[in-house]
């Protein structure tokens, strides 16, 4: 399962870096809305919609990302940061402060029609972020992507090998607090490397990257309560 993981990643990092260093802000968001619109989809499958309710869903929804993409085209770029930075203090509230709650109190969200706001309003910001961070700089956005993947693969890890203490195991029963540490200890070597090399000039690397390792975390405990109904 590792051995998979690993060479997964691998294979989405070679096709992926050409694009994100060599393509236009116009062609990476129409190649991230295509990312973005398959998510979508698999959670329309994963809410348990019909095959033809999910599709007019993610029609719905590209749609609506194609009038995004309209009117980047006409005002460029930065509006489209700019008009993005409400939608992300929006979801980093959700994240942080409405998930938490709904996973300590194991509460399982059944009304279909919220399911389905919810997962727009969780598609569309990871739709901008991707685009945006591409925008500001790829090898930030590479960065963050470097540092999901890192954290995931040695919460896997440390979780198959050290596992001895469930997280929630409610929820997630695999999930582990070892796991959990192997994630932040293997992120933290990644920003001590981004540190000493001088790729950043900041400590507040660490902080910041124990964050996006975290959310991962909350994520994927997330995606295990709407899949418990």
């Amino acid at each position: 399962m590792l051995k998979t993981r690993i060479i997964t990643a691998l294979l989405l990092v070679a096709a992926f870096l050409p694009f994100l260093f060599m393509s236009s802000n116009m062609t990476w968001a129409v190649i991230m809305l295509l990312v973005s619109l398959l998510a979508i989809y698999e959670w329309g499958s994963l809410i348990n919609l019909s095959p033809l309710a999910t599709a007019a869903y993610t029609l719905v929804c590209g749609v609506l990302g194609g009038l995004v993409l309209l009117f980047m085209s006409k005002n460029g770029f930065h509006w489209l940061f700019y008009q993005s930075i409400f939608t992300f203090v929006m979801a980093l509230t959700f994240w942080m402060l409405i998930v938490p709650v709904l996973l300590t109190k194991f509460f399982v969200i059944q009304n279909k029609i919220l399911l389905l706001l919810i997962g727009f309003l969780l598609m569309t910001p990871l739709w901008l972020a991707l685009v945006s961070a591409k925008g500001a700089d790829p090898w930030l956005l590479l960065t963050l992507l470097m540092t999901i993947w890192i954290a995931d693969t040695a919460a896997y890890f440390s979780g198959k090998n050290f596992g001895k203490h469930k997280l929630a195991p409610s929820i997630s029963p695999g999930k582990t607090w070892e796991g959990v540490m192997g994630a932040l200890l293997a992120v933290s070597f990644f920003a001590a490397a981004l540190y000493f090399s001088d790729a950043v000039s900041s400590l507040a690397v660490f902080p910041l990257l124990w964050l996006v390792a975290l959310l991962g975390v909350i994520g994927d405990l997330f995606e295990s309560l709407i899949n418990a109904k």
